[in-house]
């Protein structure tokens, strides 16, 4: 008996196949769909980003460019060299002690201007008082002692004379007066020794200046050796200003300076106003090797005391004067790949660039080559402005006032709808609880549009 396969069994294998190549239809279908939807949207983003308006910041090419413009001048401009430097005293003395004894006086204030020779300070005299007292004592002892010598030597001298008494006795008397006048010469320097130290209780300024902090009070035993001293005396009428400048520019300052005195200014703390102006006094006979500068001392009246000893201060040495050069605002000098150019406004307001070439250069004005006084350049307004751009020149009557804090934005669009009041869309977008409600904006009346919170979904609300 044969075996006969079931119907049911023997037509899954032919159902299977149309089961699968269904499946792969699909599959094919989804994915070119797939292809179709991404490749429309990135058309959509290219055709939006060539076909989009401009915004409202952007100037259309066709407008021209507004800017300022200024016309080159000729003067004569001089020409500084400027460096870092100190003031310096041109003489500081520590005043001390040279005799022991007890500080009896302080007769000067901290911070008082003293002259050469005022007594600021004295020391018990007593006890250089009883040497100088007797010295001169001793003296007169002595010189009545000669006086009685020399009267003697005479009778020896007649009694040898008249051979009444021996050559001997007066040669002898004759050699006692000699040394008799050699100890009251003796006594002489004693009591101008004893003098001097008696001078020294009293301490005088050596020199004109301003005296320090006090560095003894009275009543405190001073000695000779003492090396803290009283007080510091400080000329600061005049005083000098050591600056320094690279060894690049030695030769110039050596060549302006064996022509006559060279004028140095230094500046005040804004770094921009001359406070003081004196004449260079010397420069220094080597360069440091740690720095390569060379170091430059210059002389200041200083009259009003605008300067004080150990100030830092920035100095410049004048070393020539340019003859009729052009200057431009610096603002005008731009740089590019091929070195400065300017904007020079020509026939028609159309700009055009012109190299120039920068040989002095300062924060207001810049000296020239390349230009002329006939010519107009561009002072302001570079953002938008190219080879061949047509511009309209303004005026600049007024400066610009700055703004302390940022403006108030105008109209609509920024965030606000329907009413006048401030959108602050707490809602934003959000769904309430009957569903497509939106969020209440709280009016203030101020007309100011901030953005709105986010979202439940993460997005800004519009």
């Amino acid at each position: 008996m044969l075996f006969k396969p079931d119907e049911k069994t023997a037509d899954q294998p032919q159902q299977a196949a149309p089961k699968g190549a269904g499946r792969r239809w699909r599959a094919r279908i989804v994915s070119t769909t797939l292809v179709v939807l991404i490749l429309g949207g990135l058309g959509y983003v290219v055709w939006m980003a060539f076909n989009r308006a401009p915004s409202q910041n952007q100037i259309p090419r066709n407008l021209p460019v507004p800017v300022l413009a200024a016309s080159p001048v000729t003067k004569d401009v001089p020409v500084y060299l400027e460096g870092v430097g100190a003031v310096r005293a041109l003489n500081t003395v520590t005043v001390r002690a040279q005799v022991d004894g007890k500080l009896s006086a302080v007769n000067f204030k901290e911070g008082q201007d003293v002259q050469r020779g005022d007594v600021v300070a004295e020391i018990d005299p007593a006890i250089y008082q009883a040497q100088y007292d007797q010295a001169v004592a001793k003296k007169a002892q002595d010189e009545a002692t000669l006086a009685n010598a020399r009267l003697d030597h005479a009778r020896y001298q007649q009694l040898a004379q008249s051979n009444a008494g021996s050559k001997q006795q007066a040669d002898t008397q004759r050699a006692l007066v000699a040394q008799l006048e050699a100890l009251v010469r003796s006594d002489q320097a004693s009591i101008d020794n004893a003098q001097t130290l008696l001078g020294y209780t009293k301490i005088v300024a050596p020199i004109s200046g301003r005296t320090g902090l006090r560095l003894v009070d009275q009543g405190n035993l001073v000695r000779g050796g003492d090396t803290t001293g009283i007080v510091m005396i400080t000329q600061v009428r005049p005083l000098a200003v050591q600056f320094s400048l690279p060894q690049q520019q030695l030769a110039r300052v050596n060549a302006a300076f064996e022509k006559g005195p060279l004028q140095v200014d230094v500046f005040g703390n804004d770094g921009r106003t001359v406070v003081e102006t004196g004449k260079l006094e010397g420069i220094d006979n080597q360069v440091d090797p740690t720095t390569g500068t060379v170091k430059l001392k210059a002389v200041f009246a200083n009259e009003k005391l605008t300067l004080w000893p150990g100030q830092f201060v920035n100095a410049r040495v004048k070393i020539d004067t340019l003859r009729d050069a052009i200057v431009v605002p610096t603002s005008s000098v731009q740089r590019g790949p091929a070195g400065t150019y300017a904007f020079v406004i020509g026939a028609n307001d159309i700009v055009t660039a012109r190299p120039v070439s920068v040989v002095q250069q300062t924060d207001v004005e810049a000296v020239i080559t390349g230009l002329s006084t006939s010519d107009r350049v561009v002072t302001t307004g570079f953002a938008n402005l190219a080879e061949g751009s047509r511009v309209i020149v303004g005026r600049d009557e007024a400066a610009p006032t700055p703004d302390l804090a940022p403006r108030r934005r105008q109209g609509g669009g920024g965030g606000q709808k329907g009413g006048g009041g401030q959108g602050s869309g707490q809602g934003g977008g959000q769904k309430g609880p009957g569903g497509g409600q939106k969020g209440a904006a709280s009016g203030q009346g101020d007309g100011q549009a901030q953005p709105a919170p986010p979202a439940a979904g993460g997005a800004p609300s519009k």
